[in-house]
Protein backbone atom coordinates (compact mmCIF):
# COMPACT_ATOMS: atom_id res chain seq x y z
CA UNK A 1 0.00 0.00 0.00
CA UNK A 2 1.15 3.42 -0.58
CA UNK A 3 1.40 5.98 2.27
CA UNK A 4 -1.86 7.36 3.84
CA UNK A 5 -1.68 10.98 3.18
CA UNK A 6 -2.72 12.56 -0.41
CA UNK A 7 -4.40 15.31 -1.40
CA UNK A 8 -8.22 16.23 -2.83
CA UNK A 9 -9.24 18.75 -5.28
CA UNK A 10 -12.80 19.80 -5.04
CA UNK A 11 -14.46 20.57 -8.77
CA UNK A 12 -17.09 21.58 -6.86
CA UNK A 13 -15.76 23.98 -4.47
CA UNK A 14 -13.74 25.65 -7.75
CA UNK A 15 -17.30 25.77 -9.55
CA UNK A 16 -18.89 27.41 -6.50
CA UNK A 17 -16.01 30.10 -5.85
CA UNK A 18 -16.38 31.50 -9.50
CA UNK A 19 -20.20 31.73 -8.52
CA UNK A 20 -19.20 33.89 -5.48
CA UNK A 21 -16.40 36.13 -7.57
CA UNK A 22 -19.29 36.88 -10.29
CA UNK A 23 -21.55 38.28 -7.27
CA UNK A 24 -19.00 40.54 -6.22
CA UNK A 25 -18.11 41.66 -9.80
CA UNK A 26 -21.58 41.07 -11.61
CA UNK A 27 -20.74 43.90 -14.81
CA UNK A 28 -17.02 42.50 -14.93
CA UNK A 29 -15.55 39.47 -17.02
CA UNK A 30 -13.43 37.20 -15.21
CA UNK A 31 -9.42 36.16 -15.93
CA UNK A 32 -9.73 33.10 -13.27
CA UNK A 33 -5.63 33.23 -13.05
CA UNK A 34 -4.51 29.80 -12.96
CA UNK A 35 -0.74 30.54 -12.85
CA UNK A 36 1.86 28.06 -10.57
CA UNK A 37 0.01 24.95 -12.01
CA UNK A 38 -3.14 26.78 -10.58
CA UNK A 39 -1.90 27.27 -7.40
CA UNK A 40 -0.87 23.80 -7.16
CA UNK A 41 -4.30 22.20 -7.55
CA UNK A 42 -3.44 20.65 -10.94
CA UNK A 43 -4.32 22.97 -14.58
CA UNK A 44 -6.13 19.36 -16.22
CA UNK A 45 -7.69 18.94 -12.24
CA UNK A 46 -8.90 22.16 -11.66
CA UNK A 47 -9.97 23.10 -15.45
CA UNK A 48 -13.49 21.30 -15.16
CA UNK A 49 -14.23 23.75 -11.97
CA UNK A 50 -13.22 26.85 -13.74
CA UNK A 51 -14.51 26.14 -17.16
CA UNK A 52 -17.03 28.62 -17.05
CA UNK A 53 -15.09 31.82 -16.85
CA UNK A 54 -14.09 34.11 -19.30
CA UNK A 55 -10.41 33.54 -19.51
CA UNK A 56 -7.56 32.42 -18.23
CA UNK A 57 -4.86 33.98 -16.70
CA UNK A 58 -1.44 32.18 -16.69
CA UNK A 59 2.53 32.24 -17.07
CA UNK A 60 3.88 29.43 -18.92
CA UNK A 61 3.72 29.32 -22.90
CA UNK A 62 3.31 25.01 -22.12
CA UNK A 63 0.14 25.44 -19.38
CA UNK A 64 -1.62 28.35 -22.13
CA UNK A 65 -0.87 25.21 -24.84
CA UNK A 66 -1.80 22.45 -22.28
CA UNK A 67 -5.17 24.41 -21.84
CA UNK A 68 -5.89 24.76 -25.17
CA UNK A 69 -5.64 20.88 -25.15
CA UNK A 70 -8.04 20.70 -23.11
CA UNK A 71 -10.39 22.28 -25.38
CA UNK A 72 -10.56 25.60 -24.14
CA UNK A 73 -11.00 28.09 -27.10
CA UNK A 74 -11.74 31.20 -25.07
CA UNK A 75 -9.13 33.85 -24.11
CA UNK A 76 -5.93 33.07 -22.34
CA UNK A 77 -3.95 35.72 -20.97
CA UNK A 78 -0.07 35.59 -20.19
CA UNK A 79 0.18 37.56 -17.48
CA UNK A 80 3.84 38.27 -17.16
CA UNK A 81 4.31 38.84 -21.19
CA UNK A 82 7.11 37.17 -23.29
CA UNK A 83 10.84 36.40 -23.05
CA UNK A 84 12.05 36.34 -26.10
CA UNK A 85 10.87 36.29 -30.24
CA UNK A 86 10.56 32.78 -30.34
CA UNK A 87 7.75 33.12 -27.61
CA UNK A 88 5.52 35.60 -30.33
CA UNK A 89 5.63 32.53 -32.20
CA UNK A 90 3.95 30.44 -30.21
CA UNK A 91 1.28 33.09 -28.68
CA UNK A 92 0.24 33.45 -32.60
CA UNK A 93 -0.08 30.14 -33.05
CA UNK A 94 -2.15 29.55 -30.06
CA UNK A 95 -3.63 32.92 -30.11
CA UNK A 96 -2.86 34.09 -26.74
CA UNK A 97 -3.03 37.55 -25.26
CA UNK A 98 -0.11 39.29 -23.57
CA UNK A 99 0.26 41.17 -20.98
CA UNK A 100 3.86 44.14 -22.42
CA UNK A 101 5.38 45.89 -19.83
CA UNK A 102 8.26 47.19 -21.21
CA UNK A 103 10.12 48.88 -24.21
CA UNK A 104 11.64 45.40 -24.53
CA UNK A 105 8.15 43.15 -25.34
CA UNK A 106 7.33 46.30 -27.85
CA UNK A 107 10.47 45.92 -29.54
CA UNK A 108 10.04 42.16 -30.41
CA UNK A 109 6.33 43.08 -31.27
CA UNK A 110 7.24 45.60 -33.99
CA UNK A 111 9.82 43.35 -35.15
CA UNK A 112 7.56 40.03 -35.38
CA UNK A 113 5.68 38.70 -38.37
CA UNK A 114 2.67 37.13 -37.49
CA UNK A 115 -0.54 35.53 -39.16
CA UNK A 116 -3.45 37.62 -37.33
CA UNK A 117 -3.37 40.47 -34.18
CA UNK A 118 -2.19 39.63 -30.76
CA UNK A 119 -4.04 41.44 -28.15
CA UNK A 120 -2.21 42.74 -25.49
CA UNK A 121 -2.95 44.24 -21.76
CA UNK A 122 -0.41 47.20 -21.30
CA UNK A 123 0.92 47.50 -18.01
CA UNK A 124 1.16 50.08 -15.72
CA UNK A 125 3.02 50.66 -12.95
CA UNK A 126 1.23 52.46 -10.27
CA UNK A 127 2.95 51.86 -7.41
CA UNK A 128 3.75 47.96 -6.70
CA UNK A 129 7.20 48.33 -8.65
CA UNK A 130 7.47 45.33 -10.24
CA UNK A 131 6.64 45.64 -14.01
CA UNK A 132 4.78 48.23 -15.72
CA UNK A 133 5.25 51.65 -17.36
CA UNK A 134 5.30 54.75 -14.85
CA UNK A 135 2.06 56.80 -15.50
CA UNK A 136 4.37 59.68 -16.99
CA UNK A 137 5.37 57.07 -19.78
CA UNK A 138 2.18 55.11 -20.10
CA UNK A 139 0.34 57.19 -22.67
CA UNK A 140 3.76 57.31 -25.06
CA UNK A 141 4.35 53.09 -24.35
CA UNK A 142 0.07 53.20 -25.61
CA UNK A 143 0.67 55.05 -28.51
CA UNK A 144 3.55 52.85 -29.23
CA UNK A 145 1.85 49.53 -29.20
CA UNK A 146 -1.20 51.34 -30.99
CA UNK A 147 0.50 51.91 -34.15
CA UNK A 148 2.28 48.39 -34.15
CA UNK A 149 0.96 46.48 -36.94
CA UNK A 150 0.87 43.08 -35.09
CA UNK A 151 -1.10 43.95 -32.39
CA UNK A 152 -5.15 43.99 -31.74
CA UNK A 153 -6.73 45.29 -28.68
CA UNK A 154 -5.33 46.88 -26.04
CA UNK A 155 -6.50 46.55 -22.66
CA UNK A 156 -5.28 49.10 -19.83
CA UNK A 157 -3.15 46.85 -16.73
CA UNK A 158 -2.69 47.11 -13.65
CA UNK A 159 -2.00 45.56 -10.10
CA UNK A 160 -2.49 46.44 -6.79
CA UNK A 161 -0.20 45.32 -3.95
CA UNK A 162 -2.41 46.57 -0.73
CA UNK A 163 -6.30 45.91 -1.92
CA UNK A 164 -6.06 43.18 1.00
CA UNK A 165 -5.01 45.62 3.95
CA UNK A 166 -5.80 49.73 5.51
CA UNK A 167 -3.16 51.02 3.01
CA UNK A 168 -5.50 50.14 -0.04
CA UNK A 169 -5.70 51.31 -3.12
CA UNK A 170 -6.59 54.96 -3.55
CA UNK A 171 -3.15 56.02 -4.18
CA UNK A 172 -3.07 53.86 -7.22
CA UNK A 173 -6.20 53.95 -8.38
CA UNK A 174 -5.09 58.03 -8.52
CA UNK A 175 -1.91 57.17 -10.46
CA UNK A 176 -3.82 54.70 -13.00
CA UNK A 177 -6.69 57.19 -13.74
CA UNK A 178 -3.80 59.52 -14.16
CA UNK A 179 -1.79 57.79 -16.34
CA UNK A 180 -4.88 56.54 -18.51
CA UNK A 181 -6.77 59.77 -18.85
CA UNK A 182 -8.46 60.11 -22.39
CA UNK A 183 -7.08 56.38 -23.57
CA UNK A 184 -9.55 54.10 -24.68
CA UNK A 185 -9.65 50.38 -24.06
CA UNK A 186 -11.17 47.82 -21.63
CA UNK A 187 -9.47 48.01 -17.98
CA UNK A 188 -7.91 45.31 -16.13
CA UNK A 189 -6.95 46.28 -12.45
CA UNK A 190 -8.53 44.39 -9.78
CA UNK A 191 -7.16 40.88 -7.72
CA UNK A 192 -8.75 39.00 -5.44
CA UNK A 193 -8.92 41.44 -2.74
CA UNK A 194 -9.65 44.07 -4.89
CA UNK A 195 -12.87 41.91 -6.15
CA UNK A 196 -13.81 41.28 -2.88
CA UNK A 197 -13.19 44.87 -1.35
CA UNK A 198 -13.10 47.59 -3.53
CA UNK A 199 -15.44 47.42 -6.18
CA UNK A 200 -14.47 50.96 -7.64
CA UNK A 201 -11.81 49.15 -9.01
CA UNK A 202 -13.72 46.15 -10.94
CA UNK A 203 -14.06 47.73 -14.59
CA UNK A 204 -14.44 45.50 -17.69
CA UNK A 205 -12.14 42.64 -16.19
CA UNK A 206 -11.20 41.18 -12.70
CA UNK A 207 -8.28 38.84 -12.11
CA UNK A 208 -9.31 36.14 -9.18
CA UNK A 209 -7.28 34.12 -7.98
CA UNK A 210 -6.60 32.68 -4.77
CA UNK A 211 -10.27 33.42 -3.82
CA UNK A 212 -11.19 30.87 -6.80
CA UNK A 213 -8.97 28.53 -4.23
CA UNK A 214 -11.43 29.01 -1.32
CA UNK A 215 -8.91 31.12 0.94
CA UNK A 216 -8.25 34.91 1.91
CA UNK A 217 -6.44 37.32 -0.04
CA UNK A 218 -5.58 38.87 3.81
CA UNK A 219 -4.52 35.56 4.89
CA UNK A 220 -7.16 36.07 7.55
CA UNK A 221 -9.70 33.19 7.68
CA UNK A 222 -12.85 35.88 9.22
CA UNK A 223 -12.19 37.74 6.36
CA UNK A 224 -13.62 35.34 4.23
CA UNK A 225 -15.89 33.80 6.58
CA UNK A 226 -19.62 34.77 5.03
CA UNK A 227 -19.40 35.13 1.91
CA UNK A 228 -19.56 31.15 0.60
CA UNK A 229 -16.35 30.02 -0.59
CA UNK A 230 -15.09 26.78 0.08
CA UNK A 231 -11.80 24.58 0.39
CA UNK A 232 -11.03 23.56 -3.15
CA UNK A 233 -8.09 21.55 -1.47
CA UNK A 234 -7.86 18.66 1.15
CA UNK A 235 -4.97 17.29 2.68
CA UNK A 236 -5.24 14.22 4.52
CA UNK A 237 -3.26 11.55 6.21
CA UNK A 238 -3.71 9.10 8.86
CA UNK A 239 -2.46 8.04 12.16
CA UNK A 240 0.38 5.47 11.59
CA UNK A 241 1.60 5.26 15.38
CA UNK A 242 0.71 6.34 18.85
CA UNK A 243 2.45 6.71 22.10
CA UNK A 244 2.46 7.87 25.24
CA UNK A 245 5.00 10.63 26.58
CA UNK A 246 5.82 10.55 30.09
CA UNK A 247 6.43 13.74 31.64
CA UNK A 248 9.73 15.48 30.97
CA UNK A 249 10.38 13.70 27.85
CA UNK A 250 10.83 14.95 24.86
CA UNK A 251 9.12 14.50 20.91
CA UNK A 252 11.19 14.69 17.88
CA UNK A 253 14.54 16.30 16.22
CA UNK A 254 16.00 18.95 18.70
CA UNK A 255 13.61 18.20 21.84
CA UNK A 256 11.53 21.31 21.00
CA UNK A 257 8.47 19.95 22.72
CA UNK A 258 9.08 18.57 26.76
CA UNK A 259 5.87 17.18 27.66
CA UNK A 260 4.35 18.53 31.10
CA UNK A 261 2.51 15.84 31.82
CA UNK A 262 1.32 12.29 30.79
CA UNK A 263 0.65 12.75 26.95
CA UNK A 264 -0.66 10.61 24.40
CA UNK A 265 0.83 11.34 20.80
CA UNK A 266 -0.10 10.03 17.55
CA UNK A 267 2.73 10.23 14.29
CA UNK A 268 1.12 11.24 10.88
CA UNK A 269 2.70 10.27 7.33
CA UNK A 270 3.19 13.74 6.62
CA UNK A 271 6.43 15.73 6.66
CA UNK A 272 8.06 18.55 4.86
CA UNK A 273 9.42 16.08 2.06
CA UNK A 274 5.65 16.31 1.71
CA UNK A 275 4.80 20.11 1.04
CA UNK A 276 3.98 20.79 4.85
CA UNK A 277 5.60 23.29 6.35
CA UNK A 278 8.91 22.54 8.60
CA UNK A 279 8.70 25.23 10.88
CA UNK A 280 4.89 24.59 11.80
CA UNK A 281 5.48 25.50 15.29
CA UNK A 282 3.80 23.59 18.49
CA UNK A 283 0.16 24.60 18.65
CA UNK A 284 -0.14 24.65 14.72
CA UNK A 285 -3.85 23.28 14.18
CA UNK A 286 -4.91 19.69 12.88
CA UNK A 287 -7.90 17.59 12.94
CA UNK A 288 -8.21 14.54 14.17
CA UNK A 289 -11.35 12.32 13.24
CA UNK A 290 -13.01 16.35 13.34
CA UNK A 291 -11.97 17.32 16.61
CA UNK A 292 -9.32 20.13 16.30
CA UNK A 293 -6.09 19.57 18.12
CA UNK A 294 -2.61 20.82 17.44
CA UNK A 295 0.82 19.63 16.19
CA UNK A 296 3.71 18.95 19.16
CA UNK A 297 6.96 18.69 18.38
CA UNK A 298 9.25 19.35 15.29
CA UNK A 299 8.11 18.56 11.75
CA UNK A 300 10.14 15.71 10.19
CA UNK A 301 10.51 14.91 6.40
CA UNK A 302 8.13 11.98 6.72
CA UNK A 303 5.99 12.55 9.94
CA UNK A 304 4.66 14.95 11.98
CA UNK A 305 3.37 14.58 16.15
CA UNK A 306 -0.03 15.49 17.33
CA UNK A 307 -1.37 16.14 20.70
CA UNK A 308 -4.08 13.84 21.20
CA UNK A 309 -5.00 14.67 24.42
CA UNK A 310 -8.41 16.17 23.34
CA UNK A 311 -9.55 12.87 21.18
CA UNK A 312 -7.81 9.92 23.27
CA UNK A 313 -10.12 7.53 22.11
CA UNK A 314 -8.37 7.36 18.17
CA UNK A 315 -6.07 5.38 17.06
CA UNK A 316 -3.94 3.75 14.09
CA UNK A 317 -5.57 4.63 11.30
CA UNK A 318 -7.64 7.33 12.20
CA UNK A 319 -7.79 10.41 10.03
CA UNK A 320 -6.19 13.55 9.67
CA UNK A 321 -6.89 16.56 8.13
CA UNK A 322 -3.78 18.73 7.73
CA UNK A 323 -6.17 21.53 5.73
CA UNK A 324 -9.57 21.57 4.29
CA UNK A 325 -13.47 21.41 4.69
CA UNK A 326 -12.46 21.08 7.86
CA UNK A 327 -9.69 23.60 8.69
CA UNK A 328 -8.42 26.46 6.52
CA UNK A 329 -5.55 26.42 5.12
CA UNK A 330 -4.99 30.03 6.19
CA UNK A 331 -5.07 29.02 9.93
CA UNK A 332 -2.31 26.64 9.44
CA UNK A 333 -0.50 29.35 7.18
CA UNK A 334 -0.80 31.87 9.65
CA UNK A 335 0.31 29.61 12.46
CA UNK A 336 3.60 28.72 10.52
CA UNK A 337 4.33 32.79 9.19
CA UNK A 338 3.36 32.47 5.93
CA UNK A 339 0.09 32.73 3.80
CA UNK A 340 -2.16 29.85 2.45
CA UNK A 341 -1.18 31.03 -1.03
CA UNK A 342 2.33 28.95 -0.32
CA UNK A 343 1.35 25.73 1.20
CA UNK A 344 -1.31 25.37 -1.50
CA UNK A 345 1.74 25.60 -3.80
CA UNK A 346 4.52 23.68 -1.50
CA UNK A 347 2.54 20.07 -2.06
CA UNK A 348 5.39 17.83 -3.18
CA UNK A 349 5.36 15.81 -6.11
CA UNK A 350 5.49 12.49 -4.14
CA UNK A 351 1.79 13.12 -2.34
CA UNK A 352 -0.90 11.04 -4.61
CA UNK A 353 -3.32 14.38 -5.45
CA UNK A 354 -6.74 13.36 -7.00
CA UNK A 355 -10.11 15.49 -8.41
CA UNK A 356 -13.44 14.94 -6.83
Amino acid sequence: MPRPLSATIHTAALANNLVVARKFAPKSRIWAVIKANAYGHGLARAFPGLRATDGFGLLDLEEAAKLRELDWAGPILLLEGFFCPTDIDVIDHYSLTTAVHCDEQLRMLEMARLSKPINIQLKMNSGMNRLGYTPEKFRAAWARARAVQGVGQITLMTHFSDADGPHGIAHQLEAFERGAEGIAGARSLSNSAAVLWHPDAHFDWVRPGIILYGASPSGKTADIADIGLKPAMTLASEIIAVQTVEAGQSIGYGSTYVAARPTKISVVACGYADGYPRVAPEGTPVIVEGVRTQLVGRVSMDMLTVDLTPCPSVGIGSRVELWGANLPIDDVASSCGTIGYELMCAIAQRVPVRAE
